[in-house]
């Protein structure tokens, strides 16, 4: 039996009971600042909390846990988590407490645009050891939108509240946007390097026989230790393209070499390419190319 079963915590008000925090002062909203959190034994070590969460460490020293990894940090960081991940809480007592948590319920933004939206900022997807590294300026204008986003819940709630609130997180969230890009650009040669052993696996992939199926974003980003967003937004900043354009990309390329140089049926490129369906082949070709598999051949004879 599990002796530190998954503790599933669909509240801020569970959350803070769980911490021996103060009853919130907003049920939907609250940010913890983790010097605030004194380390607690009956706290269970892993949990699924039910809402986003937005954390700056700054100074971290120890290791943070997210998924089936540990990750050493240095430096001040700022990670973002989306609802149903499970998660660790550190509870060493020499752990550093610099930094503090905004977590908030989905319920507060479902009747805005960012409900929608919020599923477009790839980075609540990212592996905690792709985080976003501030700099001093950069931190400055979060942390004022953070504590504005503090005074408005803190305030005698109007009917103007919860739009004053929303519309900063939306703020928030894009200028992290904005942020990553920037860490994607001053990180070129790293990320270069990422993209060249990136590029020679996929060609790997589609010079063997593909038994084992299609070459997806999950994969490829496994073999690199990405998260799969990461992976995307990576090289739609370096190239243009996401990982999964790159995939038909090179697909699309080795299918014109068979059918101009092979005497290889459709169905059998098909079948070497990785497809199931020979069907789903033609219909990729098609999209692409403008020319089915057959037309595209009769054009080069």
């Amino acid at each position: 039996m599990n002796k530190n079963p998954i503790k599933i915590i669909n509240s801020v008000s569970e959350l803070h009971r769980l911490l021996s925090l103060p009853k919130p002062s907003h049920p939907l909203i609250t940010l913890i600042n983790h010097d605030e959190i004194v380390p607690n034994a009956n706290v269970n070590e892993r949990l699924i909390l039910n809402f986003y969460n937005i954390s700056i460490k700054r100074s971290f020293q120890g290791q943070m846990k997210y998924g089936k990894n540990y990750y050493d940090f240095d430096e001040g960081t700022m990670s973002f988590v989306s609802p149903n991940q499970v998660i660790a809480i550190d509870q060493d007592k020499d752990r550093n407490k610099d930094g503090w948590s905004l977590m908030f319920h989905p319920d507060l933004i479902r009747n805005y645009a960012l409900g929608n939206s919020i599923k477009n900022y790839g980075f609540f997807a990212y592996e905690v050891n792709e985080a976003l590294h501030l700099s001093e300026k950069e931190e400055r204008k979060i942390e004022n939108l953070i504590r504005n986003i503090e005074q408005e819940y803190q305030s005698n709630t109007d009917d103007y509240s919860q739009d004053v609130m929303v519309s900063n997180l939306e703020l928030l969230l894009n200028y992290c946007n904005r942020f990553y890009n920037r860490q994607f650009v001053t990180r070129k040669m790293a990320n270069h390097d990422l993209l060249t052993k990136f590029e020679n696996i996929l060609a790997k992939h589609f010079s063997e026989s593909n038994e084992k199926g299609l070459s997806t974003v999950n994969s490829l980003a496994q073999e690199l230790n990405l998260s799969p967003a990461y992976l995307s937004d990576m090289l739609r900043t370096i190239t243009g393209q996401n990982t999964q354009q790159h995939i038909h990309n090179q697909l699309i390329e080795k299918a014109k070499y068979f059918l101009t140089t092979t005497n290889l049926s459709v169905n059998e490129i098909a079948y070497k390419l990785g497809f199931e369906y020979p069907q789903s082949f033609s219909k990729l070709f098609k999209n692409k190319t403008n020319f089915t598999p057959i037309e595209y051949r009769h054009s080069y004879n």
